[in-house]
């Protein structure tokens, strides 16, 4: 069988094994993540994976490079990405994704034996700051308030809808036309 025909097969295969399962996501025909654990599990990783154009007779390329692994150490990873690629070795020649995700899923915990968590540091703010900010916030969406003598001009050139009467800001045609002369007046 062709390298092609050999990757429609086992794409079709992982299709059906994975259908509904949220671990496993196909990024395009010949890329893939699977999440090894839960989403809250500290020690879960996720493992991107793309085929060669020669897969399976040569190994896929497996990546940990995803935002949801940063808080991996990089020493953890190269330990996860060498124990893959040994089973890689083992598996090369035949359709090896279902292999290798099963295997990460049974030996998580041996893969991550090592693992330190990568403290991210991140700026608290006191709740106190945060109710000056909204009540701040809060000050700048006040009305401009309107004097009296405003607002006995707008209720007098308004109807009794509060709008203002068709017309209302057009010019007298006669007393403009008596003003400035009419065309025969030249």
């Amino acid at each position: 069988m062709a390298a092609n025909e050999d990757q429609e097969m086992e794409l079709e295969a992982l299709r059906s094994i994975y259908e509904g399962d949220d671990c496993f996501k196909e990024i395009s025909p010949i890329s893939f993540q699977f999440r090894v654990g839960d989403l809250e599990d500290t020690k879960a990783f996720l493992m991107d994976i793309t085929w060669p154009e020669t897969y399976p007779e040569t190994g896929p390329q497996i990546s940990l490079d995803t935002f949801f692994n940063n808080r991996i150490s990089a020493e953890t990873k190269q330990i996860i990405l060498s124990r893959l690629e040994e089973q890689v070795a083992v598996n090369l020649g035949t359709a090896m994704m279902y292999t290798l995700f099963e295997w990460a899923k049974e030996n998580q915990e041996a893969l991550m034996e090592h693992h330190k968590p990568v403290v991210t540091t991140v700026t608290l703010t006191s709740s106190s700051e945060v109710k000056m900010h909204v009540s701040a916030a809060k000050k700048k969406e006040k009305k401009v308030q309107l004097t009296k003598a405003q607002k006995k001009r707008i209720i007098s050139r308004t109807d009794n809808k509060g709008e203002l009467p068709r017309g209302w800001n057009w010019v007298d045609v006669i007393k403009h036309l008596s003003k400035t002369g009419g065309k025969d007046d030249e």
